[in-house]
């Protein structure tokens, strides 16, 4: 797709120029979730954003003519499109944005209902530029949101480890499989990105990349083991096909943690007769063989197979009084789960007295996709300008403040209420990343990683 700025954005913004008064030399803007002030975040994806977007030169002479020539197509007139403000950015300007951006700093762990990003204009005669990109800011509502869902699931995580395992919490406990879930390959490289800040395990190579190209790391954020799929467990000819792919797995990967769809067709007769006949070899292995069920009610087949491989494997009471597997053998739940399945299933292993130590997650779509930008209402408002009366500015707070009919009829203020004045003055730490094509202030992962782990 075309990387021109000027046509990334609403177009009806295009036309909004002439509309604002012209005494305005300044305009500010933020973006916030509008959720209760109780609703934690994980503030996370700005920098890919700037890095991707906004630095360096991003407005030339043959992308204002291109847009320009968009615009008169798309309105059917040639009196919409800012001709003149554009080129004036393209040559007056070198081509960079006029705009300064304050911000948290990344993986940060605060709450709904306060600015998370500021924008203000720095040039007098575009000060409506940063209206016209909010279109492409907006979208931190993706980055925060996955951020902070994985967040919120590695707090259930934490819970059940404290109350049944003796190890630390286990930053593999959730695996990402959301690249194919996903509705394109920049969604997925930043999902996954956002995911990694919480945990380490992923399918998704894009995560990887993005967080080592756009957070200015050279580490491996992301790993993963040797595992089947079902194409892999039923490709052998006559018959006996899961056992014959297990075993090939077991010699492939002699070393380390593989793991085996185990449901391509009879879980049950799958483990009770297939992996028990390769008990020895499992035993013997240096290393662990993780069991994963992909069908069926996630609370009673993640119960029934830890039953069935404890019969086989055995399984020991820790210090706590809870079951744990022997070692060799774990299970990993991978199919619809989410927070509230992980949720339903520790606590019935905690019910059944079984260690958290037994199981991983993994989840796709309801990791990657399964949000949109109202889950945790976020919207980019503007909040403050400056007009130049005369030889006098005059500063000038902006806000909406609608009311709304309930579906009973009714009437009263609506909780998209913004806020208005200069936040910049009542909110100091926000901090300044970006000014006038150029970042300050870049972060690493490492350091994203280390904020949003403050709590555990």
């Amino acid at each position: 797709m075309n990387d021109n700025i000027i046509l990334n954005t609403d177009s009806y913004k295009m036309g909004h120029y002439p509309l604002y008064p012209d005494t305005c030399i300044y305009m500010q803007s933020y973006l916030e979730s509008r959720c209760e002030k109780s609703q934690k975040l994980v503030y996370f994806g700005l920098q890919y954003i700037m890095k991707r977007y906004f630095e360096g030169v991003v407005v030339t002479e043959n992308d204002v003519y291109e847009a320009y020539e968009f615009a008169n197509k798309h309105f059917g007139r040639n009196d919409v499109f800012n001709l003149e403000g554009w080129l004036y950015i393209a040559r007056d300007l070198g081509g960079k944005l006029p705009i300064r951006i304050y911000s948290l700093p990344e993986g940060t762990i605060t709450h709904a209902n306060r600015p998370l990003v500021v924008v203000e204009s720095t040039d007098p005669k575009v000060f409506w530029i940063v209206n016209y990109i909010e279109s492409i800011l907006s979208k931190l509502w993706y980055s925060i949101s996955v951020a902070t869902n994985s967040y919120e699931i590695k707090k259930v995580l934490d819970k059940y480890t404290k109350l049944t395992s003796t190890k630390e919490l286990n930053l593999f406990g959730l695996h990402d499989f959301g690249d194919r879930g996903v509705s394109s390959s920049e969604t997925a490289g930043i999902g996954a990105m956002s995911n990694l800040v919480n945990f380490m395990g992923s399918d998704t190579i894009s995560g990887i990349l993005y967080a080592q190209k756009y957070y200015n790391t050279s580490a491996m954020v992301g790993y993963n083991i040797p595992a089947t799929e079902h194409s892999v467990m039923t490709s052998h000819l006559n018959g006996n096909s899961e056992l014959k792919a297990l075993k090939l797995l077991l010699k492939n990967y002699p070393d380390g943690l593989i793991a085996c769809v185990s449901d391509s067709y009879d879980i049950v007769k799958f483990i009770k007769k297939d992996i028990a006949s390769l008990k020895n070899e499992i035993l013997s292995r240096n290393g662990t063989l993780v069991i994963r069920p992909d069908s069926g009610d996630p609370v009673y087949t993640s119960k029934f197979v830890f039953n069935l491989l404890a019969d086989i494997f055995d399984a020991e009471r820790n210090s706590k009084g809870y079951w744990v597997l022997n070692p060799k053998v774990r299970i990993i739940y991978g199919d619809g789960v989410n927070k509230q399945t992980i949720e339903a299933i520790l606590d019935n292993f905690y019910s059944y007295d079984i260690s958290i130590d037994n199981i991983i997650f993994g989840s796709g779509g309801a990791l990657l996709q399964k949000f949109n930008r109202d889950t945790y209402k976020f919207a980019f408002k503007t909040c403050f300008m400056k007009h130049l009366v005369g030889n006098k500015v005059i500063e000038s707070p902006i806000f909406k403040q609608p009311y709304e009919f309930d579906t009973k009829g009714n009437y009263s203020k609506s909780y998209k209420t913004s806020k208005s004045g200069d936040l910049l003055s009542k909110y100091n730490d926000l901090k300044l990343v970006f000014e006038n094509g150029r970042l300050v202030n870049e972060c690493t992962f490492e350091e994203v990683r280390s904020l949003a782990s403050a709590e555990f």
